[in-house]
């Protein structure tokens, strides 16, 4: 029952992270409530991975990179 719960969370995450992305290159979507509270939510994952990463020249793949955190951790719970 907890691991379908923590399941059901990561991909949730999962799901958040990919909007933030996508939301962060539409100014519409960027400057609405509903992404500010988004960014509350996936900013703080988001934060130590960028402080890790070196300066990409503009692009960042910390998104990306959380996304495959999540991943491997849901399938390390899952076994």
């Amino acid at each position: 029952m907890l691991v379908k719960l923590v399941h059901l969370l990561i991909q949730l995450l999962i799901i958040l992270v990919f909007i933030h992305a996508l939301g962060s290159w539409i100014p519409q979507i960027r400057e609405s409530r509903f992404y500010e509270l988004l960014d509350r939510i996936v900013e703080p994952m988001l934060r130590p991975i960028r402080q890790v990463l070196p300066n990409m020249g503009g692009i960042d793949i910390s998104p990306m990179i959380l996304i495959f955190i999540l991943i491997l951790i849901d399938r390390a719970i899952g076994r």
